[in-house]
C-alpha cells in the first residue's frame, strides 16, 4: 500500500497498549510507526506476560526483578516509557507578571566597609519529597510545607545575623524540586512524593520569592545563581526558577540579578574570588557524580576545567551539592578548594535505610580582601 499501512489481527491486550479502539473483528490497520510498536510488543511478550501476572502496566515500570529459590535477575524493561519533561520554551512568565508587579525603590541600608561581599549557599531542598510515605520509615522525619518554611525563616534570619556587607552572592546548588510526576529528571527512578506537580510548583516559587523579599530588607544588591542541571529537579526546577527570575527582576530591577545555570558546571568571578558551581550530578549523562571526598581523577577534571577557561586566580572554590554532606577540603588540591555542601532538606527514607540518618545544613560566608569567615548552620 502506498501509505505503508497494513492490516493486522491483534489481541485485545496488545491493542489497548497500542492505543487502538477495540473492535469485534480484532483486525486493525497500522501505520508504519504503529507496526514498529506492535513488533516490539510481540518481541517482548515475556515481559508483557510477567507484568500481567503481577497486575502492573508494562509502560510504567523501568525494571523487572525475577526471583527463584536459587537466583535473582534484574531485567531492564524495553517497554517502559519515562514521563515526558514538559516544554519550557513556551512559558512566557514576563507576560504573566509584567502588569501585576510594581517595581520597588530601595531604602538605604546599613554601611559596611571592610568586607567585600557575603555569600549564602543552600542545596537539595527537594520540595515535594515524602520522607515517611507509609509511616514506617527507619527514622522519623517531616518534610512538608510548614517545615520547609520554618527552615526558610531560620535561613534568612541566620544570613541577616551574619551580615557583614551590603552585597550578597546567593547560591542554590540544585535538586530544589524533588521530582516531576513522581520521577527523577532522568526517568526510571520513582520517588515518594507528598505533593502533586502543581502544589510543588506553588511552594517552590513562594519559597524563592519569600527568601528574596526577606533578604532584600538587609542587602542592597543580591546576585542569585540557581543550578538547573541536576538529577532530581531538571526542567521542572528550571520552570520554577524561570518564574522566580522574571518576578524578582521585575520587582527589584536595579538590585537583584538572577542566573539560572543550565550548564552542568559554570563559573563566576565575584570581586577577586572565582566560584565554580555544579550540582554534582547532571540531568542525563553522568553515571557517577562528584564524590563528597575528592579523588585524584576528579581533581584532574576540575583542573582541566580551570585550564580550559584560564581561571588562574589565587582563590578558586569548587562548590557542589548532591551528596547531602558538609565537607570542606582545603588541601587536596593546591589549585582550588573543594566545597561539598549539606542538604537543606532532611534525608529521604531511601537514604536513611541504605546509609544513615543525616544532619541538614546551609552555609554563610563573609569575604574580606585576603580571607573569609565560614558560618555553618546545622539543623
Amino acid at each position: 500500500m502506498k501509505d505503508g499501512n497494513k492490516k493486522f489481527g491483534i489481541k485485545d491486550k496488545y491493542a489497548l497498549i497500542l492505543g487502538l479502539e477495540l473492535n469485534h473483528s480484532k483486525t486493525y490497520r497500522l501505520t508504519p510507526q504503529k507496526q514498529i510498536e506492535y513488533y516490539n510488543l510481540k518481541a517482548n511478550e515475556g515481559i508483557l506476560n510477567a507484568c500481567e501476572n503481577v497486575g502492573i502496566a508494562p509502560e510504567t515500570t523501568p525494571m523487572l526483578w525475577l526471583k527463584t529459590k536459587h537466583e535473582s535477575v534484574r531485567v531492564t524493561n524495553p517497554l517502559f516509557k519515562a514521563p515526558e519533561q514538559k516544554a519550557i520554551e513556551d512559558i512566557d512568565f514576563l507576560s504573566i507578571f509584567k502588569d501585576k508587579i510594581t517595581p520597588l525603590t530601595i531604602e538605604s541600608k546599613k554601611e559596611f566597609t571592610d568586607v567585600l561581599f557575603d555569600r549564602a549557599v543552600y542545596t537539595d531542598v527537594h520540595i515535594g519529597m515524602d520522607v515517611n510515605k507509609d509511616g514506617f520509615a527507619l527514622y522519623d522525619g517531616t518534610w512538608n510545607e510548614a517545615e520547609i518554611f520554618n527552615r526558610l525563616q531560620t535561613f534568612v534570619s541566620y544570613v541577616a545575623k551574619n551580615q557583614k556587607s551590603n552585597a550578597l552572592f546567593l547560591n542554590d546548588l540544585g535538586d530544589f524540586m524533588d521530582g516531576f510526576d513522581g520521577f527523577t529528571t532522568r526517568g526510571g527512578h520513582a520517588l515518594p512524593q507528598n505533593m502533586d506537580n502543581q502544589k510543588a510548583f506553588d511552594i517552590g516559587l513562594k519559597f524563592k520569592i519569600a527568601m528574596i523579599d526577606e533578604l532584600f530588607k538587609h542587602y542592597s544588591h543580591i546576585k542569585v545563581v540557581n543550578i538547573c542541571n541536576d538529577n532530581h529537579a531538571g526542567s521542572f526546577g528550571y520552570i520554577v526558577n524561570s518564574a522566580f527570575k522574571t518576578y524578582v527582576e521585575l520587582k527589584y530591577p536595579d538590585n537583584i540579578e538572577v542566573i539560572n545555570q543550565r550548564k552542568f558546571i559554570d563559573h563566576y568571578i565575584v570581586d577577586n574570588r572565582c566560584f565554580i558551581l555544579t550540582h554534582g550530578k547532571d540531568d542525563k549523562s553522568l553515571k557517577f557524580g562528584f564524590k563528597p571526598q575528592i579523588d585524584p581523577t576528579q581533581i584532574d577534571k576540575i583542573k582541566n576545567y580551570i585550564d580550559e577557561y584560564k581561571l588562574y586566580t589565587s582563590d578558586i572554590a569548587f562548590s557542589k551539592g548532591d551528596s547531602h554532606q558538609l565537607i570542606f577540603d582545603l588541601t587536596s588540591s593546591t589549585a582550588f578548594e573543594y566545597q561539598n555542601f549539606g542538604a537543606f532538606s532532611p534525608p529521604s527514607d531511601w537514604v536513611k535505610t541504605n546509609f544513615k540518618n543525616t544532619k541538614s545544613s546551609f552555609t554563610v560566608f563573609n569575604y574580606y580582601e585576603n580571607q573569609k569567615t565560614i558560618n555553618n548552620y546545622i539543623f
